[in-house]
């Protein structure tokens, strides 16, 4: 077992990598969609000419997911060119956890600003674009956490 470890740990956390930061920020926007969706649904029952408007508000919380996609991407690239070692690995472990954990954190939080957003539309909709400004602010952290793992990632 410890041969193997030794042979193909490298691989095996370059591969963890991946999946905690596709994973994690997934899952953060997964949720986050899921809660701007339904006070964007519980508005379009009442008011279908506004869906367009609450769509955007919902997709929001949906660009973590993103991240995290493209830094799984970057990190896979670099472990199916050839072996990687241990050491390799355990830094592309760590590198994907700022895309991943910043994702699943910060899309929840977005969603919560989104819905506020959407209430905003629906009580007052010229004042709609106030709630995405609100939203995109959450915004900025995701992408800080996707700049530090693309700069790691690309500096393994």
């Amino acid at each position: 077992m410890s041969k193997f470890l030794v042979e193909n740990g490298g691989t095996i956390f370059g591969v963890l990598a991946v999946a905690l930061a596709v994973f994690l920020s997934g899952m953060g926007s997964a949720r986050g969609v899921g809660m701007a969706g339904e006070a964007a649904a519980a508005l379009t029952i009442q008011e279908p000419e506004k869906f367009g408007k609450a769509l955007v508000l919902q997709l929001l919380p949906g660009t973590q997911g993103l991240y995290g996609f493209v830094i799984g991407f970057f990190i896979m690239q670099k472990v199916t060119n050839g072996p990687i070692d241990t050491q390799t690995g355990f830094y592309l472990l760590m590198a994907a956890l700022p895309v991943g954990i910043v994702g699943l954190t910060s899309a929840v939080a977005q969603a919560k600003v989104a819905i506020g957003g959407i209430n905003i539309l629906a009580k007052n909709e010229d004042q709609f674009v106030k709630g995405i400004v609100f939203a995109v602010m959450v915004e900025l952290y995701a992408i800080l956490g996707f700049v530090i793992s693309l700069l790691l990632v690309l500096n393994a």
